[in-house]
């Protein structure tokens, strides 16, 4: 007696195609199976041996378990994928935010009678929006057989959202074609909407390219897993005092730490490195930002 739910279609269609239909939910993590399951195919992370990794953890001492989202499911695999296929490269890279931060400040009057707090992200939007332009090889996609590279002629920006039932990436469109004030209150709301499960359909997926930012929390460093279809993802973290030479003077400057991490099949290490360079002169002097 099997535990796998699947329609009389559903089954036929397996057998037609010679899938072990209990198998696949098992692969999958599930307990349904509907006609778009059959035509998985298991990436190189989930058709490696797992064998050693099944432990009976609770002779070691106390345990308890709890299941995982379809959510989470889904969004595991992604990564798996991405980790296991995508030869990835992390650049790391730091901007001075002192004017960032004096230009945001100035604002906090008329971010108040606007009702929008004006954060330190939405200056990162704007300014990955114009590298995007700038440098069209970050602004676009991989075939998933490798053979063609999709250049878009749009810019997406997906923000990464920690939430209770896990992480979700709504997307601010046409991100370049927007002021601050309205990216500043797309993100609010965003992510306001994924923290209370109501990000719908059509505000997620086909992102140009991904911040995720933990300057909220912590950290000096970290590497980032590329979101496929995406080639590259940008990561944030918290902002520190350092001191910086000014002639024989020295200055304490607030400096944002930046992780790029990057598609080796698309993006080399050069190509990396100026859309950094351009990306840090833009957080440094955001007047660029506004021209």
């Amino acid at each position: 007696m099997t535990d796998t739910i699947a329609s009389p279609s559903t089954r036929r269609l397996a057998r037609e195609k010679d899938v072990d239909i209990d198998a696949l939910a098992k692969r999958l993590g599930r307990t349904t199976i509907a006609p778009e399951d059959l035509d998985r195919r298991p990436s190189t992370a989930q058709s490696a041996d797992t064998t050693l990794w099944d432990v009976n953890h609770a002779q070691y001492g106390a345990v308890s378990e709890e299941p995982t989202s379809r959510f989470a499911q889904v969004a595991a695999r992604n990564m798996a994928a991405a980790q296991a296929l995508i030869p990835a490269v992390t650049h790391h890279d730091r901007a001075d935010v002192r004017a960032v931060e004096a230009f945001r400040h100035s604002l906090r009057s008329e971010g108040e009678a606007r009702g929008v707090k004006l954060k330190a992200l939405a200056f990162h939007v704007v300014a990955l929006a114009r590298c995007l332009r700038r440098f069209g090889r970050f602004n676009a996609s991989l075939s998933p057989d490798g053979q063609r590279l999709i250049l878009k002629d749009y810019v997406h920006i997906g923000i990464a959202v920690d939430t209770p039932h896990g992480l979700m990436v709504p997307v601010i469109r046409d991100a370049d074609r927007k002021g601050l004030w309205q990216i500043a209150a797309e993100i609010a709301d965003l992510a306001a909407r994924a923290q209370a499960r109501k990000i719908k359909p059509d505000d997620m997926g086909g992102a140009s390219m991904t911040i995720t930012n933990l300057g909220g929390i912590g950290g000096t460093a970290f590497t980032p897993i590329v979101n496929p279809p995406e080639v590259a993802i940008l990561g944030i973290t918290r902002t520190q005092t350092e001191t910086v030479w000014d002639g024989d003077t020295p200055r304490p400057v607030p400096m944002v730490p930046l992780d790029l991490s990057y598609d080796h099949r698309v993006i080399n290490g050069a190509d990396a490195a100026r859309f950094m360079t351009h990306y840090c002169g833009l957080i440094t002097d955001p007047r660029n930002m506004l021209i």
